[in-house]
């Protein structure tokens, strides 16, 4: 009797495990001004969620940087115009803009990956939310949904 109730426990823990929400992804950018990923999840049962961005070019930052920012589609082109005018040292976002819900630093060669973890209270789920990248000109071509469920 003891073995069946440590098997089924075991198989009980398996597989909760196994159901466990995935509170991470990774998108990857590129010297085409690409992410790889145009979509990505977050599942409401994750407290904090995390983005890691990784750079598969060779050009620096100063050229084809990139970063991720997640924000309400309907705020997307406002964040990324008004952060034109903050420059690189500043990621071109405006640190006080609180449409912004989770951003990473500016990356290029020779730096090849940054993350960003945020509390996902910020998101509500079925929201119309987006991802895309603040460096000059790249929201046109950067740009992917971030699924809420």
């Amino acid at each position: 009797m003891f073995s069946k109730v440590v098997a089924v426990s075991l198989l009980a823990l398996a597989s909760s495990q196994l159901m466990a929400a995935e509170c991470t992804t990774t998108v990857e950018s590129t010297d085409q001004m690409t992410y790889t990923t145009k979509e990505f999840t977050v599942d409401k049962s994750c407290k904090t969620f995390t983005v890691k961005l990784t750079h598969g070019g060779s050009l620096p930052k100063n050229v084809m940087g990139h970063n991720l920012v997640i924000s309400k589609t309907a705020d997307m082109q406002a964040i990324a115009t008004e952060g034109m005018s903050q420059g690189l040292e500043k990621d071109y976002l405006k640190a006080d803009n609180a449409a912004i819900i989770a951003h990473t630093k500016m990356i290029g060669a020779p730096e090849k990956e940054t993350e960003v973890t945020f509390d996902t209270s910020k998101l509500e789920a079925g929201g119309d939310y987006s991802f895309f990248c603040s460096f000059p000109g790249h929201i046109s071509m950067m740009k992917g949904k971030v699924v809420v469920k």
